[in-house]
């Protein structure tokens, strides 16, 4: 697409109708920066990462949104790592004039990660990390092994609510377990969800904190070639996992799982499954059983559900009492279905995470938030593509420099999300905790006068 396509965008009157419902679908840097230019949410993404600090309140720490590491990955691949910048409109003038195809998110340096090489000559190693939000990053391509209807980065409505689950659970953990409240899950673009957990609580977190965090939700142990990749042990379930499993796990299986990829519907389908089981009889004794099922009448429709019982049934009766075969059942829902974190993201505290509202390039999807306590309504094929918006500005009538292009678009409401649930609580919750941490130092200061 040369420069004239977007000349002709800028354009009044009759010919910017005709262009209107004409933007090829696709992701290019003319597209992009017509998106930086008129959609990208600047001053609320520059609001969350400063975290309060940007206001004028004597508590502040001027410093320490000039500490953050933002990353731009550049057309053709170009990596501009430790960038930082000291205000929204500095940040605005950057990302305008680069138009990167992609921003990583990192940890809040020490110093200026811009001038680390200037204190690199001291010999002291004072540039490390000292802040970053909890992070977790869920990929649908690491559940292959348990979906029939998609592979890799591919999704589809039958296999996505997996990442409802992880949501579901992983929220609800943090929250009450953890007593976490300024969460934030974003939409990855493609194939998974992010979450970032923003309390500064979380963000101040030590790397092996962080470490026996993760560690707290890893079931899901396995390795390429172990069959067996979740082991219950011990007589009764963590009450956290056994939560997951009555409250959300069990249903989602035997509701929606069991049909959407057809878990039993054929013999390497229902192999897999016998191999979760540690006693050859029994899992012998149930291959039998349904292979004489397939010659009885039971319909395509019910086989999953049907050869689902008999499994449960056999597993849980009175005659395998052995605590391995009872907790079988629970292992073989929590394979299938329980979350799958990428543990070493979570665990390091100088992990770049790609930023909300990119663009990601292969899909021209922008990286939106979810709602958690709606996370089951979210539909990742209806998230807005960079040419839907670019048609809906068209449509609108682009005036230059307009104040209200954002409303014209469907990406009005997921930021509108953004900036009244998850950004004015948070730093509503900065603002308490600058005004308490700088009245006790005045405090102190005084305590320490009159003495």
């Amino acid at each position: 697409m040369g420069d004239e396509r977007v000349d002709a965008m800028e354009i009044d009157g009759q010919q910017r109708q005709e262009v209107a419902a004409a933007v090829p679908d696709g992701f290019n840097a003319d597209y992009l920066r017509i998106y930086y230019g008129k959609l990208f949410p600047y001053v609320d993404f520059f609001k969350w990462l400063a975290y309060g600090n940007d206001a004028k309140h004597p508590g502040c720490d001027q410093s320490y949104i000039g500490r953050r590491e933002l990353s731009f990955t550049l057309e053709n691949d170009i990596y501009l790592r430790f960038q930082s910048f000291d205000s929204a409109a500095e940040l605005e003038t950057s990302i305008k004039e680069k138009c990167p195809f992609k921003i990583d998110i990192g940890p809040v340096y020490s110093i200026d990660p811009a001038k680390r090489h200037a204190y690199a000559q001291s010999g002291n190693n004072v540039f490390v990390p000292v802040e970053r939000e909890l992070i977790f990053d869920i990929d649908i391509s690491d559940y292959d092994d348990v979906r029939y209807c998609c592979s890799g980065a591919d999704t589809c409505l039958d296999c996505w609510p997996l990442m409802t689950i992880v949501i579901k659970i992983l929220d609800t953990s943090l929250r009450g377990d953890f007593g976490f409240n300024h969460i934030l899950w974003v939409y990855s673009g493609r194939r998974g969800v992010h979450c970032w957990v923003c309390d500064s609580r979380a963000r101040k977190l030590s790397n092996e904190q962080r470490s026996a965090i993760a560690d707290y939700f890893r079931v899901y142990k396995g390795g390429e070639n172990s069959l067996k990749k979740v082991s219950l042990t011990g007589p009764v379930l963590h009450p956290f996992l056994a939560r997951s499993y009555t409250d959300v796990l069990k249903c989602f299986f035997e509701d929606k799982l069991l049909h959407s990829q057809q878990l039993f519907a054929s013999e390497e389908r229902c192999q897999k499954i016998l191999e979760l089981i540690p006693d050859e009889n029994v899992a012998s004794e149930l291959h039998d059983k349904w292979q004489g099922n397939r010659r009885s009448s039971i319909s395509k429709e019910d086989v999953n559900a049907t050869r689902w019982e008999q499994l449960k049934t056999t597993l849980q009766s009175g005659k395998h009492k052995t605590q391995g075969l009872r907790r079988c059942v629970e292992e073989i829902v929590f394979s299938y279905t329980y979350p799958r974190l990428d543990m070493e993201v979570s665990k390091h505290m100088n992990h770049l995470l790609k930023a909300p509202f990119c663009i990601h390039p292969k899909t021209g999807r922008v990286c939106v938030p979810i709602d958690p306590n709606n996370c089951e309504d979210f539909d990742p094929t209806a998230v807005p593509t960079l040419s839907q918006l670019l048609g809906e500005l068209n449509a609108a009538g682009m005036q230059i420099d307009s104040e209200n292009d954002l409303e014209r678009t469907s990406l009005e409401k997921y930021i509108r999300f953004f900036r009244t649930s998850f950004l004015q609580p948070m730093l509503k919750a900065c603002k308490e905790e600058l005004e308490a941490a700088y009245s006790a130092k005045l405090q102190q200061s005084k305590n320490t006068l009159s003495w």
